[in-house]
């Protein structure tokens, strides 16, 4: 059994009021949706940024710290979701939505034991995210931050609309919004990929009841 849609929940996410009311809509949606959730870092990676300045350390000792933030992200989307299991494996992850509820993939074990990325910053959520749903089989990778989805390159506007659409080949020139590596990780995989504002929950309802929401959609052509 394939999942519908790897959800990437931004850490951005936790520093507003939108997180739980998120977590309760995945939580209902799952019961509908073959859906399996990865977290992002959030205040927990930024603490690893802040000590990887601070001390120099390497940039292997970051990556595995920083995995490490997401795995305790995980835990708090965990507690806050109602029908959501914490899962550290792909096989453990399709039993718990074969039983109705959403699998919570803590990325730790599986990322350090594969080693599939680079170990920088340019790597981040988003990427680990693309690369589970391809090992997952995902047919769409929904990333849920705090923005309407990508700006226009350059743009500091806050008040810039954001961009409906791109192909991976522009994601590729994009700075922004994402990390630096997601589209080369998204070139090699047959992914349909959203960011979407995860603070407004009816458009992550409309976009898997209906294909479509506000936000930019990531095509590979």
């Amino acid at each position: 059994m394939n999942f519908e849609a790897v959800l990437k929940i931004g850490g951005s996410l936790s520093r507003g009021d939108s997180l739980a009311a998120v977590c309760r809509e995945i939580g209902r949606l799952g019961a509908r949706h073959r859906l399996l959730v990865i977290p992002g870092g959030g205040d927990f990676a930024d603490t690893v940024r802040d000590h990887y300045r601070r001390y120099r350390l390497q940039e292997t000792t970051a990556h595995e710290m920083a995995l490490l933030a997401m795995d305790q992200y995980g835990w708090l989307l965990g507690d806050l979701m109602p029908d959501g299991d914490v899962v550290r494996d792909i096989l453990s992850a399709r039993r718990t939505t074969a039983n109705g509820r959403v699998p919570i993939l803590l990325p730790a074990t599986l990322l350090i034991q594969a080693d599939p990325l680079p170990h920088s910053w340019q790597v981040t959520s988003d990427s680990i995210a693309a690369w589970i749903a391809g090992l997952a089989g995902a047919s769409q990778l929904i990333l849920l931050k705090d923005v309407d989805g990508l700006l226009p390159d350059r743009s500091q506007s806050e008040t810039a609309e954001a961009l409906p659409a791109m192909s991976v080949k522009d994601l590729l020139n994009h700075r922004g919004g994402v990390d630096e590596y997601l589209a080369v990780l998204l070139a090699s995989l047959d992914l349909e990929t959203w960011v979407i504002n995860g603070q407004l929950t009816e458009r992550l309802v409309e976009l898997l009841e209906t294909g479509q929401t506000l936000g930019t959609r990531i095509s590979r052509e």
